[in-house]
């Protein structure tokens, strides 16, 4: 059957739920694991080694991608996988030796290779998957052979077909353990329980990389808060000379605010995404209390936990200073807007003051323009008159000057009152 058309992304979406699958385990076995915080060029070397490895020791990597692949080399199997910002590699080896931390299975893997991966190592654990009877166990025993002496925490888990034990704790060689006993595990059920396992210690401490963060910026955050107090102070017995400065303080204290949000947000938010995947992993294993022990979700809700918290208060802390800042800049650019709009309203009334005096001056100008122009024409009629006296004829220049006096001046007048009106027409 054909079918319709399909979206370019259907199969990568199909496959994404099949990624990064749980290696099925024959116990007993030892498990070497080390996560690497890495940038993108690091991740693709450490892929490019895992490759090179393969074809020195001439075997194949499976599935292999650019996110994943998985070399066995016959006496034991590396699983390479890519994340966003770590990437982590898995060896898984048969159990030989009656001390589960005896030998490790990364010591099947060429020393200089594992010296040279890029990347700085963020998390180092060993698993050990040992084969039990259900006997009684003495813990006391398990953590002097397998945990230097330290309190262990454990529980059963996946349905009581297995028991896990760990310590938290960075043995001599760098490592945490992990212990599990196999109490009727099938092969998919040990591979999950030892990832949830190891994920829970990768994503544990990847989510505390947020507190040195938190506690790096917390007195800085202490002293914005200061400023802004200062300046909301300030801002209430403000006067209008004062706002512009104020303003420029308040900018000022904005960009340290965004500033400091961006340089911590991506890390508040990866430690909210990965404390997530610590509970849901830890809710995935099904503990079940053994008396005496405390469980896995004990243990970290109690030590973890609350330096999550510490972050989030912080990331609140930021978030609100932020807001407030906001409102203190808006309020004041209100303020500084109206002693702006009052200003102009007084310059335009100032203006309108000059205008009315500039129009009385024009007025009198006008007055005497009219005076001085019908003094200047009368002046020559009274000299044309006295002309024309002159050559015979029968003119009085003085009755003749005294009549232009009013008819010049009205001439004079009109001829004003007409510019005006045209000037006012051209002007609207």
């Amino acid at each position: 059957m054909t079918l319709p058309a399909s979206h370019p992304l259907r199969r990568a979406l199909n496959e994404e739920v099949h990624a990064r699958p749980a290696e099925a385990l024959i116990t007993p076995c030892r498990i070497s694991y080390m996560a690497f915080l890495a940038e993108d060029s690091e991740r693709e070397r450490a892929y490019a080694a895992v490759q090179s490895l393969s074809s020195q020791c001439a075997v194949t990597a499976s599935g292999g991608d650019m996110n994943h692949c998985v070399v066995d080399f016959g006496t034991h199997r590396l699983i390479w996988e890519r994340h966003t910002e770590f990437w982590r590699i898995t060896v898984i080896a048969p159990m030989t030796d009656a001390d589960p931390f005896e030998r490790s299975a990364l010591a099947l893997l060429p020393p200089d290779w594992v010296a040279g991966l890029p990347g700085q190592l963020i998390v180092a654990a060993h698993a050990a998957i040992v084969r039990d009877d259900e006997r009684t166990l003495d813990f006391e025993d398990i953590s002097t052979r397998c945990f230097a002496g330290h309190v262990l925490m454990g529980a059963q888990v996946a349905g009581r077909h297995a028991l896990a034990l760990t310590d938290f704790r960075l043995q001599a060689d760098g490592f945490c353990r992990f212990w599990i006993a196999d109490r009727g595990l099938s092969p998919p059920q040990a591979g999950r329980t030892s990832q949830r396992l190891l994920e829970i210690e990768t994503y544990r401490t990847l989510a505390l990389l947020a507190l040195p963060e938190a506690r790096r910026v917390a007195p800085g955050l202490h002293v914005l808060e200061q400023k802004l107090r200062g300046i909301n102070t300030a801002l209430v017995n403000a006067e209008e000379v004062d706002e512009p400065i104020l303003l420029d303080r308040l900018t000022d204290l904005a960009a340290e605010v965004e500033e400091l949000d961006t340089s911590t947000r991506y890390r508040f938010n990866a430690a909210n995404a990965y404390w997530a995947l610590v509970q849901r992993r830890i809710g995935e294993l099904r503990e079940e209390r053994i008396e005496g022990l405390q469980t896995l979700q004990e243990f970290i809700e109690r030590r973890v936990a609350p330096g999550l918290e510490t972050c989030r208060s912080v990331a609140a802390r930021q978030a609100g200073l932020g807001e407030r800042v906001a409102r203190a800049t808006q309020l004041l650019s209100t303020r500084v807007e109206i002693t702006r709009e009052r200003q102009n309203t007084e310059v335009l009334a100032a203006m309108n003051r000059r205008a009315a005096l500039q129009l009385r001056l024009q007025e009198t100008v006008e007055g005497l323009s009219v005076a001085a122009m019908t003094y200047y024409f009368v002046g020559l009629i009274g000299y044309l008159t006295k002309g024309a006296k002159s050559f015979g004829l029968s003119v009085d220049p003085d009755k003749w000057t005294a009549l232009a006096v009013p008819i010049v001046a009205a001439l004079g007048v009109l001829a004003l009152q007409r510019a005006r009106r045209r000037l006012q027409r051209r002007i609207r």
